[in-house]
């Protein structure tokens, strides 16, 4: 079995080994723009060593961001300030890559630390849009359930945002259908009460995942591979579930997906979910197994030897990490050295003297 300094390819893309920095949001833009943060941010994992470098939940559209300060990516200034990221994240050994997002009903929040409640537009913030007109919580604005013309509208915005993501250099995307967002807000029947061609059995409710899908890969050169995430439990009973995970898998594996990134959770705020290290690790062995779909495990994997062990297993091809490497930019770096892998370590000749 591989282990989790082996590199990984995904078409004509090769991640130099198996761990991936996390979509992190920042909440650190201004009208969408990236600056100095993200570029730093981003930056210092590259040099420390991940193998693919996520950008954070990118959105498609204006009333599509979490927050007023979510990174962008929904018209053509954005592009500029994100190549300089993609660029300086490949010149140090990593994939640059980023994920595509709308935040449907989850929208117009003020920052975590903030409160992360909801604005009201006459505060600056916007109506959000969802499959149907059923907020996220009490704390947050209520959402307008979406016309055909709406749906059509995020389509094609995705579609947009991933042209302008192959003009930034990006050479991964990761499409958000997880953490009670637009896309999983379709997917999951507790938020989706419409009776028309996306609500009802299964088959409507996937319908706008894999229309996005296939205008994103429709745009997205076919040498380079797409990513989608997908929480595989929404944790409550009739809820979305891991075996509709795993036919979503194989459905968007026939559409052009190339790995599922397998999380959980987050449509609704009154799940019991126990997060104890390595608690969504079963997802992806899962959905990997039984749907022949390369997966990347997730959730509180914090240790080399755990990362490891999730590659070596079989349980996922790949590892993302988010605490952990905000807590250690050079994590790669340092579990290289203490799995007996030193000659994995992409060492900057500036740091030499370091190693």
């Amino acid at each position: 079995m591989p282990h989790l300094f082996d590199p990984l390819a995904l078409r004509s893309v090769t991640l130099p080994n198996r761990v991936g920095v996390s979509p992190m949001c920042e909440y650190s833009s201004e009208d969408g723009f990236a600056n100095d943060w993200h570029l730093v941010h981003l930056g210092s994992r590259a040099v420390g060593g991940a193998g693919l470098v996520m950008v954070e939940a990118t959105a498609v559209e204006a009333r599509g961001r979490i927050t007023p300060r979510d990174l962008g990516l929904w018209k053509d200034t954005h592009v500029e300030l994100l190549t300089g990221i993609a660029r300086f994240v490949e010149g140090h050994g990593a994939v640059p890559g980023i994920q595509l997002a709308h935040a449907g009903r989850k929208g117009s929040t003020s920052v975590p630390w903030e409160g992360g409640t909801g604005i009201d537009p006459a505060r600056g913030g916007w109506e959000p849009i969802a499959p149907s007109a059923l907020a996220f919580s009490e704390r947050y604005i209520p959402p307008r359930a979406m016309s055909p013309d709406d749906i059509g509208e995020v389509v094609r915005a995705f579609a947009a945002a991933t042209r302008r993501a192959v003009a930034a250099g990006f050479r991964v995307i990761e499409l958000h259908f997880a953490h009670g967002y637009l896309v999983h807000e379709f997917l999951s029947p507790l938020s989706n009460g419409r009776d028309d061609g996306y609500g009802g059995g299964f088959e409507q409710r996937i319908r706008l995942a894999l229309e996005v899908t296939r205008a994103v890969r429709a745009g997205w050169p076919d040498r380079l591979p797409l990513l989608a995430r997908l929480s595989c439990t929404d944790w409550v009973d009739g809820g979305w579930t891991v075996d509709e995970s795993v036919e979503l898998a194989r459905r968007l594996a026939a559409e052009g997906v190339d790995l599922v990134d397998c999380s959980s959770g987050g449509l609704v705020p009154y799940a019991k979910i126990e997060a104890v290290p390595g608690y969504q690790v079963p997802f992806a062995r899962r959905v990997r197994a039984e749907s022949g779909v390369r997966t990347a495990a997730v959730g509180l994997i914090s240790t080399p030897a755990r990362a490891d062990a999730v590659v070596r297993e079989g349980d996922a091809d790949m590892v993302m990490l988010a605490r952990a490497m905000l807590r250690d930019p050079y994590w790669p770096l340092h579990a290289a050295a203490e799995l007996g892998h030193p000659d994995a370590r992409r060492i900057p000749v500036q740091y030499l003297r370091a190693f």
